[in-house]
């Protein structure tokens, strides 16, 4: 009877422990699967808060930066810039309190080209129960324990951009990919992560750092800030990561190129792809930067997929779109950079259901499904709350905080983790 009773409680407490690490949010838009992506486990997360209501505990930055954090094993993860950049922070954090935990500051005092609305440390980190890796551009990637302890470091060459990196590392079966650049050597590329080697590379052929040639003559504007995700295709793990004129697919085991679709190129504008692809179940879509073009397709095939799974491409009227979006049934949900635009797309035509001015003002900030709400957070921090409702825009409420903010919250256990160009915010009810 006692053995039964012992077999019980270690079920129960495993049970307890797996769901700890299913409601974590390990990688920028929290689960690294497509399907997951930009949607946050459980039902119930606030949906009202002010400096003054509903702030568990507020952590202040000393710089502003665009990365997100991340939440894994009882512990908040995010980087930071210092002393105008030259110095890359990252930190840990108790999530219950608060209280740092521990910092490690990585100096680059080279110069590393980037946008007075980007500074360093715009790469989120991504997080597993033992390892917390980092990528601060032309510094290089970086590896700890959640000790705070380094593990590793890799310097991948220089970010050449004149609006800086973005891209954010996810962690998949002991490896590390990143969508490394932009710039001329811009590529994807996996690294082992128990020592940093690299495993395979995906190089991106047109890469540009958008500065004039040494005649003045205007360079092209080309460049990719898209993270990579995990698709699961005909049962088989692909990883999918938008390019600056096509999205791609790939092995992740040896880099070996599976299947791409084009269609995102728009020069003599600019090829810039700013946010990830939207994944469903059997059909996709990516939308383009600077009002580059979209498309959408079909998941899968072999070689150049465009004609045969390529569904429409929409290259007019199209809105700055910077943050990603999220799917919800047949139709993706956006929050733009231009005017507040919030728009609701049906996927497999890509026909605009409903575009309206939203509140607030123009969002950098994904959008994320929680508690069967749409929260975005628009760049002077405010938070807002809309329904995935495709006949309207619905809007819930608005949440303010009062300090500008390009970042994504996280969703973990019923909370949410903010972060603003000031400070990071635990909101718990």
């Amino acid at each position: 009877m006692r053995c039964a009773v012992i077999s019980v409680c270690v079920l129960y407490f495993s049970a307890l422990a797996c769901d700890s690490r299913a409601d974590d949010w390990p990688a920028f838009r929290g689960e690294i699967f497509s399907q997951q992506r930009g949607r946050a486990a459980g039902d119930k997360y606030p949906q009202e808060w002010s400096k003054e209501k509903n702030i568990a505990w507020r952590y202040p930055l000393p710089e502003a930066g665009n990365s997100s954090p991340v939440v894994v094993a009882g512990k908040v993860f995010i980087t930071c810039p210092g002393d105008s950049g030259k110095e890359r922070h990252t930190i840990c954090l108790d999530r219950q309190t608060g209280n740092e935990l521990w910092k490690q500051t990585v100096t680059y005092a080279a110069r590393e080209r980037t946008h007075n609305t980007n500074p360093a440390c715009a790469a989120t980190p991504a997080a597993d129960e033992k390892h917390v890796v980092v990528w601060h551009g032309s510094a290089g990637v970086f590896c700890y324990d959640h000790d705070g302890n380094p593990l590793w470091k890799r310097e991948l060459g220089l970010v050449n951009h004149i609006w800086g990196f973005g891209s954010s590392p996810i962690l998949f079966e002991g490896m590390v990919f990143l969508n490394f650049g932009p710039g001329e050597n811009s590529r994807l590329i996996a690294l082992n992560v128990k020592n940093g080697e690299t495993i395979w590379e995906l190089p991106e052929a047109d890469g540009s750092s958008g500065e004039p040639g040494p005649d003045g003559q205007k360079a092209s504007w080309i460049g990719s800030w898209s993270t990579p995700q995990i698709a699961k295709i005909a049962d088989q793990s692909q990883l999918i990561c938008a390019q600056s004129t096509r999205l791609v697919a790939c092995d992740p085991f040896d880099g070996k190129l599976l299947w791409y679709c084009t269609g995102l190129e728009n020069l003599p504008r600019g090829n810039l792809v700013y946010s990830d692809p939207l994944l469903g179940q059997d059909f996709g879509a990516v939308f383009g930067g600077f009002n580059g073009p979209a498309i959408g397709f079909r998941l899968g095939g072999t070689g150049d997929v465009t004609e045969a799974n390529r569904l429409w491409r929409e290259s007019q009227r199209n809105p700055q779109r910077i943050g990603s979006g999220v799917i919800v049934g047949d139709h993706a949900y956006l929050a733009n950079s231009s005017a507040s635009l919030m728009q609701c797309v049906e996927l497999q035509t890509g026909k605009v259901v409903w575009a309206e001015r939203g509140p607030g003002t123009d969002h950098w900030g994904s959008v994320t499904l929680a508690g069967g709400l749409l929260y975005v957070t628009d760049q002077q921090g405010a938070t807002h709350l809309f329904k995935p409702n495709p006949e309207k825009l619905e809007v819930v409420r608005s949440n303010e905080i009062g300090e500008r903010s390009n970042a994504t919250p996280a969703f973990s256990n019923g909370e949410i983790f903010l972060r603003t160009n000031a400070a990071v915010y635990c909101v718990r009810e």
